[in-house]
Parts: C-alpha cells; sequence; structure tokens
C-alpha cells in the first residue's frame, strides 16, 4: 500500500475522532460552528477551544464562512491530534458534475496538512454523510486527488465509519 514519495497508505474503519494523527481532517460544513456527522463529533470530542477557533475565523477573515474545496486549521483541543483541518465538501448533485471541488477538499487539506509540518493525517469520507456523494464515486475521487497532490505527508489515514464505506475505499486503494 502507498503512492509515490513513500507515503503510507491506510484504509480503516473507526471513529475518526480516536485517531492518533497530526491532523484529522473535518468535513465541515461552511459555518464551522459544528453540525452533524463527523464535524459534530470532532467539535464536541474536540471541546471549546475548536469552537473558540472556529469562531475567530469567522469573526475575522472567514466571516462569509468557508468556501467549498476550502481548508483551514484550528487546534485540536481535547483530541488525540494536534490540529483540525476542516473543509466543506459539495453536496451532490446530479445535475452538475462537483467532483473537482470534492477532489479539491483532499488536495487542499493534504497541502495544509504538510505546510503544518504534520506526519500523519485521518480523512473522512468527506461529502458522502448528509451530502449524499455516491461512496464509489467518492473513494474514486478521493483515491485521484490523494494519489496526484503535489503535497506529501508521511502517512495518510482514510477512517471509515461502517463496513460499506470501508468496501468502497479499499475497493479504489487497495484493489486486489
Amino acid at each position: 500500500m502507498g503512492t509515490s514519495n513513500h507515503t503510507r497508505l491506510i484504509v480503516t474503519k473507526g471513529d475518526i475522532t480516536e485517531q492518533e494523527v497530526d491532523a484529522i481532517v473535518n468535513a465541515a460544513n461552511s459555518s464551522l460552528l459544528g453540525g452533524g456527522g463527523v464535524d459534530g463529533a470532532i467539535h464536541r470530542k474536540g471541546g471549546k477551544a475548536v469552537l473558540e477557533e472556529c469562531r475567530r475565523l469567522r469573526a475575522g477573515h472567514l466571516g462569509g464562512g468557508l468556501p467549498v474545496g476550502h481548508a483551514v486549521a484550528t487546534t485540536a483541543g481535547a483530541l488525540p491530534a494536534r490540529w483540525v483541518i476542516h473543509t466543506v465538501g459539495p453536496v451532490y448533485s446530479t445535475t452538475e458534475d462537483r467532483g473537482a471541488r470534492l477532489a479539491s477538499c483532499y488536495t487542499e487539506s493534504l497541502r495544509l496538512a504538510y505546510d503544518l509540518g504534520a506526519s500523519s493525517v485521518a480523512f473522512p469520507a468527506i461529502s458522502t454523510g448528509v451530502y449524499r456523494w455516491p461512496l464509489d464515486d467518492a473513494a474514486r475521487i478521493a483515491a485521484e486527488a490523494i494519489h496526484t497532490a503535489e503535497a506529501r505527508v508521511p502517512e495518510i489515514r482514510l477512517v471509515l465509519f461502517d463496513d460499506t464505506a470501508l468496501a468502497a475505499f479499499q475497493r479504489v486503494f487497495d484493489p486486489s
């Protein structure tokens, strides 16, 4: 398993909020103020420190919210990580191809992790929850984005919540 430049790729089932990594990627909404799914879990377990930094970002240069496909970092608070990288995935559409915006979530998060000096980063399956992106397509886009990203982090984990998501991501990351 792995990409070029000695990146170790791990596809696993688990709770992203329990990953001991330098950076945990949050599938955030543009408000950055918490929500459901992964976003809500990260805010709950990270505690007040994460929310306070998000509020500071919203009071500053992100007054209009974080745009889709972009990424921003905050402290990880009580999480077993140094940073949370918040990225806003696109809502799935059957009438408009938003794949480039979903790919950007992965590449921008990796660029930010690299810039922070992270040696490990954990990703959820971005946009596959309430944003309804089909798992197989989301996994394909994630794999292409991660494999072609310029920024390299020594360890990349894809942490999937259930067996269905795990199987979809294993098919594209570990084809055997």
